[in-house]
């Protein structure tokens, strides 16, 4: 093979195809698909990925490769199809699509180095490469990339005698540790400890214990305290050339302070078998099948999930566990942890860059079985799929917002098709999309109706804010409320408040003219930050001083509206001193390891009240929580999106779930402004299924999904005149291209208009079955791609969007 096709990092229309690049003779049999390569591109030399080698090309001219940056693919040919398949799917740059899925470590500048897997592996290599190794047992790539041995290095490499690690020229270089062997037989050993005097007592201790243990290679710290001695008689031991000492990398384990109680699979309910049955049999026959489970908060999801991966465990295949980012929790990660053990690699964004490495490289090399992660951990390196399992399929964060805008649940089923294996959407309160599909048969439905060991579903009481206000009542708390946090305190129960932020902030206005402070980047107001008196805008991140005036009218009735969870703890000390509070927010949670520490603390029963927002009303399982209050149940409905019903459901009823899960029965009272809205009515009923024959009613009349498939293109620009042409251009396009049963809404102003001094216009496309839709989205890339490339202009294509904002 003597050409490589390589997809070079150049995010453009023109260049998104793959351009052919001559193999260096030093290189022929070593480059494979999958490695990165540097490649001259015009007069600059870019980063590319190899996706095919052949034998001939088209053109007469082609330059060679400059630089392989990989020893071994960074993509397996799987990721690679992923890749392709994501440039269709989500119409983004093929360079875009194999960026995504790679951990941010392979992205930073570093160093490879080959080191030996173990001190025997030497013996085993070939020739060519044990030459270099004769001094020690590692090398840096770039002393040896230009020599003769690199193809029989791959061939070491690939048959595990030695290693490529990459030393990241960030903080996140390897860890490594001092470790000790013998470098003579136990024979050599016992005979020079015969021989020791007795002011050479420690050394003999050293002799001894190698003896006894063979070659077997220790950590100089672990065999100091062993023996209780000092290094000095090691350091002698190994000038006298009796042992041998070298440096071994130990990969970051975020967990590695923590022991876990190992766990054996729990006794499953009638409901629950019913409900594995269907799974374990097509982890037994390799059948791809969707199943939707559908069940109750509390109804033990989490067992089945387990004893599902079990059986794919037992058969030598790996699983995949999606997990929403907010309830990644500690609790989440113990209980896999604790009966799956070091089979185990977990992803998230509270792993520092070189902890999502080395978990990465775990995936990679095959040392784990089993990845619990967040919506990126969908594209584990793993080569042998037995199942893959999302759990709150329902969340949005399972959507990626930047291209490649891909769904998280999408890839898995396009994956697990490739493998032949099952996935499982588990949900109390399923996305419409899903629980429609499974209606039709598409996925095959699972329910759990009762919770473990038949507790009841906690009671809920719907407060109506408005009557509060009528009987004089001006605190953020109602009486009965009130009522029953101050029995809980009595009772020494635990209660949880949670604070619904999401579409709702503090803002500042002048009481006397109403002038709201707004951005002046962007059309939405300012929030207001206590930490420091600012105004912040949480779009762009512009931020000014609290003003003492308002600056329309000069008044000095200028104060914030809205409740942020600071002012909530404040209001609360005053209402009931006595309690102990624990705040859970982006204030409190923002050192690593905080978010564990607090719920740490609140589980050991350090305080009485956990407060927080969004982040706690997932996945949480404490036995002590009898009380939960949702202060503002209703921000969400107002937003102009037509699933915010959906999500205000969704949120009530996971907050309610997190009450009287164990023995003692719960409560829930949810205070609202809009109390008869069915969102509310029927979260406080735990009636999905009403929800869901009245939420497609309204989505059936409107020609929203699951009816229809959405496609929103939104345009951006500085100049307001140019947005509104080219969205009106792009309307124009798309009625002349695409049939009369599809439905063009637009142009329009984006819900938030302009953002960062860019003013945005959209156009929204609802179809159902559409041929020629995509190569009308591509043509409009192609035709504007120049403006893009030279004028400001942004024009970003959302396929099934999920927020409309």
């Amino acid at each position: 093979m003597k050409f490589a096709s390589v997809i070079v990092d150049v995010k453009a229309m023109q260049t998104d195809r793959a351009f052919d690049y001559l193999i260096p003779e030093k290189w022929m049999g070593f480059i494979k698909p999958g490695m990165r390569v540097i490649v001259p591109f015009g007069p600059r030399a870019v980063q590319g990925f190899v996706i095919a080698l052949k034998d001939s090309s088209d053109f007469d001219k082609v330059k060679p490769i400059t630089e392989v940056m990989d020893i071994t693919p960074a993509l397996t040919a799987e990721l690679l199809d992923i890749g392709h398949w994501l440039t269709e799917s989500t119409l983004c740059f093929k360079i875009s699509a194999f960026q995504a899925m790679l951990p941010a470590a392979m992205k930073a500048k570093y160093e490879k180095e080959i080191r030996l897997t173990s001190s025997e592996a030497k013996d085993r290599l070939h020739p060519k490469s044990a030459r270099w190794f004769e001094n020690a047992p590692g090398i840096f790539w770039k002393e040896i990339e230009k020599s003769d041995s690199v193809k029989e290095l791959q061939g070491d490499i690939e048959r595990g005698l030695l290693e490529v690690i990459y030393r990241v020229k960030q903080k996140n270089k390897q860890k490594t540790q001092k470790v000790i062997r013998a470098a003579v037989t136990s024979d050599v050993l016992k005979e020079e400890a015969s021989g020791c005097t007795q002011q050479a007592a420690k050394q003999k201790k050293v002799l001894d214990y190698f003896a006894e243990h063979g070659g077997a290679a220790v950590p100089l710290q672990e065999l100091l305290l062993k023996l209780n001695i000092t290094d000095s008689p090691v350091k002698t031991l190994i000038k006298k050339n009796l042992l041998s000492e070298s440096y071994e990398e130990i990969y970051r384990d975020p967990y590695a302070d923590r022991t876990f109680q190992k766990t054996e699979s729990l006794p499953l309910t009638p409901e629950q078998q019913t409900a594995i049955a269907p799974i374990l049999d097509g982890i037994e026959r390799k059948a791809h099948d969707v199943f939707l489970m559908y069940g109750v908060t509390g109804s033990g999801k989490t067992e089945v999930y387990l004893q599902s991966i079990e059986a794919v465990l037992n058969q030598g295949r790996e699983a995949i566990v999606l997990v929403p980012e907010i309830s990644l929790t500690p609790q989440m990660v113990n209980r896999f942890k604790a009966r799956f053990g070091s089979l185990v690699a977990v992803l998230h964004s509270g792993l520092s860059i070189g902890e999502k490495y080395d978990e990465w490289r775990k995936i990679r090399r095959g040392e784990v079985k089993l990845v619990v992660g967040a919506r990126s951990a969908v594209f584990a390196p793993f080569t042998n799929l037995g199942m893959i399992i999302i759990d709150e399929e329902h969340e949005g964060s399972y959507k990626q917002e930047e291209n490649p805008r891909y769904h998280a649940r999408d890839v898995a089923i396009y994956r697990a098709k490739r493998h032949k294996c099952p996935v499982v959407l588990g949900s109390a309160t399923p996305s419409l999309e899903s629980f429609a599909r499974a209606g039709k048969g598409v996925y095959q439905l699972l329910t759990l109706k009762e919770r473990v060991n038949s507790r009841p579903l906690p009671e809920v009481e719907i407060v109506d804010m408005r009557d509060e206000l009528r009987s004089g009542n001006r605190t953020m708390f109602s009486k009965v409320l009130l009522e029953k946090l101050e029995d809980r305190l009595e009772k020494g129960q635990q209660s949880v408040l949670f604070l619904n932020k999401r579409g709702y902030s503090s803002f500042i206005m002048c009481r006397d003219c109403g002038c709201v402070k707004g951005c002046p980047h962007c059309d939405i107001s300012l929030t207001y930050h206590k930490r420091g008196h600012l105004l912040k805008c949480h779009y762009c991140g512009h931020e000014e001083p609290m003003p003492n005036v308002c600056p329309e009218c000069g008044s000095e009735h200028i104060r914030f509206f809205g409740t942020g969870t600071q002012r909530v703890e404040e209001e609360l000390a005053k209402v009931l001193p006595e309690a102990r509070i624990i705040r859970m927010d982006v204030d409190t949670t923002g050192k690593k390891g905080a978010h564990e520490k607090l719920l740490t603390a609140f589980g050991n029963k350090e305080a009485d009240i956990l407060l927080g927002t969004q982040m706690i009303a997932k996945g949480l399982d404490f036995p002590d929580v009898t009380l939960v209050g949702v202060l503002t149940a209703d921000t969400m409905l107002h937003l102009p999106d037509f699933r915010a019903s959906e999500k205000t459901f969704q949120l009530l009823t996971q907050v309610s779930g997190r009450a009287g899960r164990h023995l003692l029965p719960g409560e829930v009272v949810i205070q609202s402004y809009s109390p008869e809205h069915y969102s509310i009515q029927l979260a406080g009923k735990h009636d999905y299924d009403s929800f869901y024959m009245q939420e497609m009613t309204a989505r059936k009349q409107h020609a929203y999904p699951p009816f229809y498939f959405l496609a929103l293109v939104t345009v951006s620009h500085p100049d307001l005149l140019k947005a509104v042409s080219v969205t009106e251009k792009i309307s124009q396009h798309l009625n002349h291209k695409l049939s009369n049963h599809v439905q063009i809404l637009g142009p329009s102003a984006s819900p938030i208009p302009r953002v960062n001094d860019r003013y945005r216009y959209q156009c929204m496309i609802k179809y159902k079955r559409e041929e020629n839709l995509h190569s009308a989205l591509k043509m409009i890339i192609e035709r504007f791609q120049q403006d893009m490339n030279k004028n400001q202009l942004s024009i970003s294509i959302d396929m099934n969007p999920n927020a409309m904002m």
